[in-house]
């Protein structure tokens, strides 16, 4: 019996390879890579003192920038579509 094309070793083994390619390059996504920058050129690490008054400050200059900004009124869209709130009856007490 004559084998046909379609099931040679080639048509098995292409899948095969695929998939194999996909998983190495989710595998290699997940590598992480080291904290190079070529604009930050031989720049020392801080000490944790350093780096605690560095944070300091930018959570001080974070804190002044959010207090520049006016406070916002409550945006209602649907205030000219909503009927005005009605004013309920008193309450008569049924003796």
């Amino acid at each position: 019996m004559r084998k046909r094309p379609t099931q040679c070793g080639w048509s098995r083994l292409l899948p095969l390879a695929g998939a194999l390619v996909l998983m190495a390059a989710n595998a290699s996504a997940q590598v992480p890579e080291p904290n190079v920058s070529p604009w930050e050129k031989n720049q020392k690490r801080l000490t944790p003192a350093q780096e605690r008054e560095r944070q300091k400050k930018l959570d001080a200059d974070y804190k002044a920038a959010t207090n520049k900004i006016p406070d916002q009124k409550a945006n209602d869209p649907w205030a000219v579509v909503r009927p005005p709130p009605t004013v309920p009856a008193p309450n008569k007490k049924q003796p």
